[in-house]
């Protein structure tokens, strides 16, 4: 995937990874960029901020309808659609008793807005016989988000979605990609600092914490190989191959890290 005159559609691209997304896709060349967000004013507001060939607007990744509205507005407009990043993502930062409208919340967001998606932009697709979907999924989907169980089953689903659409679509010519960071400076970690969650204060103890910026980068990158699995943080790599090699060293190692972060009241 080489974004020179592509068009392209990001989801949650109002802020974070979604508009650090949107403003590299346009430095590429992109012919097209639609930012899409709930935050319809703030989507606008982003791409406004990068020109002419992006625009924002409204959408809900939870309902069909808009999905599929979204979809066939730009191929009217744009005459297809090249790449279509899924990234719009929500966090709970509650464990099992989380209430039963956060992991639903988690479900519609971070899993049916994903299967929404290739419903609506599949058969242009394969129609052309071309396309890209990316999948934002982080490494909770292939590791764990300690201290967010609706986040890590929801991650967990993405990813083997994401998996599926890439072994069964591959041979009609659609590429398919996960994009996994682990520790990422947006208003989600930030806000899971500051009310204290387990969660964000492993992922700030764990590793570099990138910039959207670096994110793009790595997504660029990552594209233009067509590779399924994109870590910006490249010891995730690592960090699954022992996750796999010993899980029971690996949940070890997990629940040690949780006891000093406890113990030192961070």
């Amino acid at each position: 995937m080489n974004l020179t005159d592509r068009v392209a559609v990001i989801t949650g691209g109002a802020g974070g990874i979604g508009s650090a997304l949107a403003r590299r896709f346009a430095a590429e060349g992109a012919a097209a960029v639609v930012v899409a967000d709930l935050a319809a004013d703030a989507a606008r507001a982003v791409a406004d901020g990068i020109g002419p060939v992006a625009h924002g607007v409204a959408l809900d990744v939870t309902a069909p309808d808009q999905v599929r509205a979204l979809v066939a507005q730009t191929e009217q407009r744009y005459g297809r659609i090249d790449l279509f990043c899924a990234n719009a993502g929500v966090a709970t930062g509650g464990g099992v008793d989380a209430p039963d409208a956060d992991w639903e919340r988690a479900w519609q967001v971070n899993v049916l807005a994903h299967v929404h998606t290739a419903r609506a932009v599949l058969p242009g697709m394969l129609r052309r016989g071309a396309g890209h979907l990316l999948f934002t999924c982080s490494a909770a989907g292939v590791l764990t988000a300690v201290g967010d169980a609706p986040y890590t089953a929801t991650k967990h689903a993405a990813v083997g979605f994401a998996e599926w659409l890439a072994i069964t679509y591959r041979d009609a010519g659609i590429r398919v990609s996960a994009l996994c960071p682990q520790g990422v400076d947006t208003p989600m970690l930030a806000d899971g600092l500051a009310a204290g969650h387990l969660g964000a204060r492993v992922i700030a103890a764990s590793g570099a914490v990138l910039t959207p910026g670096q994110v793009a980068d790595a997504t660029i990158a990552g594209l233009a190989e067509e590779r399924f699995l994109i870590l910006p943080h490249p010891e995730v790599a690592a960090y699954a191959r022992r996750r796999a090699e010993d899980p029971d060293g690996w949940q070890a190692g997990l629940r040690k890290l949780v006891r000093k972060l406890r113990a030192a009241g961070q």
